[in-house]
Order: C-alpha cells, then structure tokens, then sequence
C-alpha cells in the first residue's frame, strides 16, 4: 500500500468494495480493525508475517462471531485486508497454517519453541519468521502481532492459559527471546482477554434480546389469528 494512502482512503475503498450497510453494534469494531492495520501497514518498519495474519483473523472471527447476515462476513473481511492493499485469502492461509503447527505441539512446549524455533518439518516457515523478527531491531511489534501469539498458546497449551502466574510467566520468555517490549505485549493480551471476556457477556444479552423479540412475534402472530379466528365467528 503506498504510504501515503490516508485512513479516509482506506475506509473509502472499504465501502466501495463491501456496500452492504454494517450493523451498527459491529461497526466500531470493524473500523477500529481498520484504522490499526491501516497505520501499522503505512509504517517503515512494519512487514507482514503469519503471525500477525493470525492476530488479524483471530480478531476478526471472534468479534463478529454473533454478527447476521452471516453472509456478509466473508465480504467484509475480504474488503477490510484488500481495502488496504492486502489478500484475505492469504490471511486465512497462513492462520490456518499456524494454529495447525501449533495444534501439532506438545502443550507448553511450544514455548520454548518459539524461544529456539527449529526450521524443520510444518514449522519451518515459522521458525524462519520468529528468527527474523529476533534478530531484527527495527521489528514493528503490534497489538495484533501480540494477538497471534496468544492464539498459537491457545492452541497449543489451552490449560496454561487459565494459571495467571504461568501465563504471565510464558509471554515473559517468549517476549524476552524475541526481543518484544515485554511491558506491552503483557498489557495487550490481558485487554484482549478482558475484550473477549465481554464479547461473551455481549453475545449472552443479544441471544437474550433475540429471543424476547422471537417470543413478541409469536405473541403478535397469536393475537392476529385469534382476531381473525374471532372475526369470522361474529
């Protein structure tokens, strides 16, 4: 993308390509979506990796889990990483490919892992990619970079996840070993967690919501057959 492009471009190109309004719950969160790759992808020192690919996708499914018309989330996610010069196919490739090769670990080892990453087998791609960004001073770490590396623990040890002091301990190593500032990378991923926390509280009080309009349909339907039922009787 050239780096000169501006957000007003991107979300003008956005909406060019997904022309469907968006519910007005999710908006914010696709713009904000936005707004953060659209600045991390006009800095010098910012490169794509399957990591942050990772981050991007993760983001993006879980906030719009509970998003209708289902339909549109394949074209809004299409516009959002081509908006600015992207290819969503090659973010959803390259997630998958991650959270595969971290599925395929052995719980916590997939710390140190990626502490000493071995460039063999599915992992090679990987592992050429955190022994760049190790060895690069000038490396753009982002919030959704730090997002890709909570899902690959995710994947990989679910159980660690859920004991803070082993947790903190993990992004600690793994923040050490690729030099990443490991103040911020902590913070990021407890507001993430906090975030997903609340989309759960979120999506339990618009099922809530979506039932109580369902039963004031069948209630509204009931009263016209009974009217009608009534007229006919007269």
């Amino acid at each position: 993308m050239n780096n000169q492009s501006t957000v007003s471009d991107t979300k003008r190109n956005f909406y060019s390509q997904h022309t469907r309004p968006i519910n007005s719950i999710y908006r914010r969160v696709v713009e904000e979506l936005m707004v953060e790759m659209h600045l991390l992808s006009t800095n010098v020192d910012f490169a794509y990796d399957p990591i942050y690919a990772l981050g991007v996708v993760s983001s993006f499914d879980r906030f719009m889990t509970s998003y209708r018309p289902e339909a549109d989330k394949q074209s809004i996610f299409v516009a959002l990483c081509e908006s600015m010069g992207g290819n969503a196919q090659q973010y959803r490739t390259d997630a998958t490919a991650v959270e595969e090769f971290a599925r395929s670990m052995q719980g916590s080892d997939i710390i140190d892992w990626i502490a000493h990453p071995t460039a063999d087998g599915m992992g090679a791609q990987l592992a050429t990619t955190l022994q760049s960004i190790a060895s690069n001073p000038k490396f753009k770490y982002s919030r959704l970079f730090g997002i890709g590396l909570f899902t690959i623990l995710e994947q990989a040890a679910p159980d660690l996840l859920k004991d803070e002091k082993k947790r903190e301990a993990a992004v600690l190593q793994i923040a050490e070993a690729l030099h990443l500032p490991k103040d911020k990378a902590q913070k990021d991923l407890d507001t993430y967690r906090s975030n997903l926390d609340k989309l759960v509280q979120m999506e339990a009080v618009m099922a809530d919501l979506a039932e109580a309009e369902r039963k004031k349909r069948e209630k509204r339907a009931q009263a016209k057959v009974e009217a009608s039922v009534a007229a006919e009787a007269e």
